[in-house]
């Protein structure tokens, strides 16, 4: 695996959503350890690829999942600069891989970030079985599966029958090696860009508010565990929402000014709230894979209360005490948890730093190829 084709058949860069900052952040970091080319589609800042290169090659309209052109001109591609391997960001384009595979012999890696069937039946998509039979086929042909969590590389060598030796871990990335040193600077600036005092917990949620998973949890932080927090008159706190796309319909949260929460929008550079964060809340229930907020909110020394279902995929035993886990649902044990834990000050141990850091996370997942990952592709 040293010269490698990626094909991301959407936006990333910049990113907006947990899953366009792990594309971005994967490719940023697999760039500076092999020779990577990236075709995605017009529909990015290509200026802040800067450890790789990049072909605008995919349509943007939803045609480009079904563009038969492609066969072509990406065989074509491979055997011009003579890539080694191509990995495909989620098995959409699975028929297109096998077709290029035949044609070039090129090791072919699905990169995948859930079980995506799992995710579109919990969000209740009728064409959720289709997809199920579509990608169960994209495993068994691929000669690697790169799996963001344990689970559902054991789902599918147990459950699929995949076999293990092609079955590779690569989990979502942290760009920092060790705990951070500014978390009181970071405090200062967000408590005085929102008038919050020093008596006062902040509690953050943060996400791509258009994404029902997100969304969902947002209504129950508003509806069902800030009201359980207001009456406990000893607890003084604000809860801090931040994402695009919030639905016109909520008016900015505006009606919940006065019950301690905070709608911030966007924020560009979301390490500094969730470093300024006492407790980083995580009440989500759908949408299956890791949340990527929850483990870079752990990197950042912010302590993370999570349901069972958000907490899919968290390497528990390297988090210390950094995460507390609440059954489903019970969201009276999930405010308690907020409060018990506002006042710890515990540090993230080294363990998860030396696990997450990308370096680490791209050393481990190269190793743990296949043997047959070596060489150039022989044509067929």
């Amino acid at each position: 695996m040293k010269k490698v084709l990626v094909i991301a058949p959407y936006p990333y860069l910049p990113f907006f959503s947990g899953g366009q900052k792990f594309i971005a952040q994967f490719l940023d970091y697999l760039g500076k350890e092999v020779d990577l080319t990236v075709i995605s589609v017009a529909d990015n800042d290509f200026t802040l690829a800067k450890t790789y290169k990049t072909i605008p090659l995919l349509k943007k309209s939803f045609s480009r999942y079904f563009d038969f052109s492609l066969v072509s001109k990406i065989t074509d591609l491979v055997k011009k600069e003579k890539f080694d391997t191509v990995i495909w960001e989620h098995p959409y384009l699975a028929w297109l891989a096998f077709r290029i595979r035949k044609r070039t012999g090129v090791k072919t890696i699905i990169h995948t970030h859930n079980i995506e069937y799992q995710r579109f039946r919990s969000t209740r998509r009728w064409w959720w079985p289709v997809l199920k039979i579509y990608e169960k086929w994209s495993f068994k042909k691929a000669d690697a599966i790169l799996f963001i969590t344990a689970e559902d590389k054991n789902f599918a060598v147990t459950d699929w029958k995949i076999e293990k030796d092609k079955c590779v871990d690569l989990p979502f990335g942290i760009t920092i090696k060790k705990y951070p040193e500014d978390k009181d600077i970071c405090r200062d600036l967000v408590s005085k860009a929102h008038a919050i005092g020093k008596k006062e917990k902040i509690l953050l949620f943060s996400g791509l508010l258009n994404y029902q998973p997100n969304i969902d949890a947002l209504k129950i932080i508003l509806d069902k565990i800030n009201p359980l927090l207001l009456p406990i008159s000893s607890f003084y706190y604000k809860i801090i929402i931040c994402g695009k796309a919030l639905p016109a319909e909520l008016n900015s949260l505006e009606e919940y000014a006065d019950k301690n929460i905070i709608y911030a929008g966007f924020i560009t550079d979301i390490a500094t709230y969730t470093k300024a964060a006492d407790i980083f809340i995580n009440p989500v229930l759908t949408g299956g894979g890791i949340k990527t907020k929850m483990v870079e909110a752990i990197a950042y020394g912010t302590t993370v209360i999570s349901t069972q279902s958000g907490a899919t995929g968290i390497i528990k035993n390297i988090c210390g005490e950094k995460v507390s886990i609440i059954p489903d649902n019970d969201w009276k044990a999930f405010s308690n948890a907020i409060i018990s834990n506002a006042d710890k000050i515990l540090e993230t141990p080294q363990a998860y730093y030396d696990y997450y850091y990308w370096e680490k996370v791209i050393k481990n997942m190269r190793a743990a190829l296949p043997d047959n990952f070596t060489g150039d592709p022989e044509n067929n």
